[in-house]
């Protein structure tokens, strides 16, 4: 079971999408994550939205215009992102069992985002298998994107996996570090709680 299925018992979708609508009726900016993305690949490029949720990102991501995926386990989640955008390609399945086949559709993704914290989340030892598969469904030479809190200010849990772990996981994975930044809108890393970390897979 993973960490959020533990936090959360699989039945926060309507609460979860509730609390980041109130975020945006007070006027406060709640599309970080997909301009974020949007500086990295242009318009039109495949994205995967790994760990969805109720599809806040990728809904965004669709509207600029970008080919868009979500994966997510989370049942609750996922009703309320197909009934905010029943247009796009919303699939239920566990990310560290993701191959792209198994659910119809095309690997080679431009850019994969993993925000929400997916990486602390995920059910303990299955970080580095994770990794790999967002790796295996990366083009030559495409972007893996990862927002997430390194310690219990920034986190529901208690921290989990540390950056210099992650880093491995991705080497492990073909997976260079690119740049990396202690917020979404691209603020420097000084080894603060929260990082936003850009890995390029290495064969392109």
């Amino acid at each position: 079971m993973s960490r959020w299925q533990e936090l959360t018992g699989g039945t926060s979708g309507r609460e979860y999408a509730a609390r980041f609508a109130a975020v945006a009726r007070s006027g406060k900016d709640v599309h970080g994550e997909a301009r974020f993305c949007a500086a990295l690949v242009p318009a039109g490029a495949r994205v995967l939205d790994a760990g969805c949720g109720t599809g806040r990102v990728m809904i965004r991501l669709a509207e600029l215009g970008y080919d868009c995926v979500g994966v997510d386990l989370d049942a609750s989640m996922l009703a309320v992102a197909r009934e905010q955008a029943p247009q796009l390609p919303w699939f239920q399945a566990d990310l560290a069992e993701f191959e792209p086949r198994l659910l119809g559709i095309a690997g080679e993704f431009d850019l994969v985002v993993a925000a929400g914290n997916i990486f602390p989340l995920l059910a303990a030892g299955t970080e580095a298998t994770v990794v790999g598969r967002l790796a295996a469904a990366l083009r030559p030479g495409g972007l893996l994107v990862a927002g997430f809190g390194l310690d219990e200010a920034h986190l529901p849990v208690p921290p989990g996996i540390a950056l210099p772990e992650y880093d491995d996981c991705c080497a492990a994975a073909g997976l260079a570090l690119v740049d990396r930044f202690a917020t979404w809108d691209a603020d420097p890393y000084d080894g603060g709680g929260y990082a936003v970390s850009v890995h390029r897979r290495g064969d392109g």
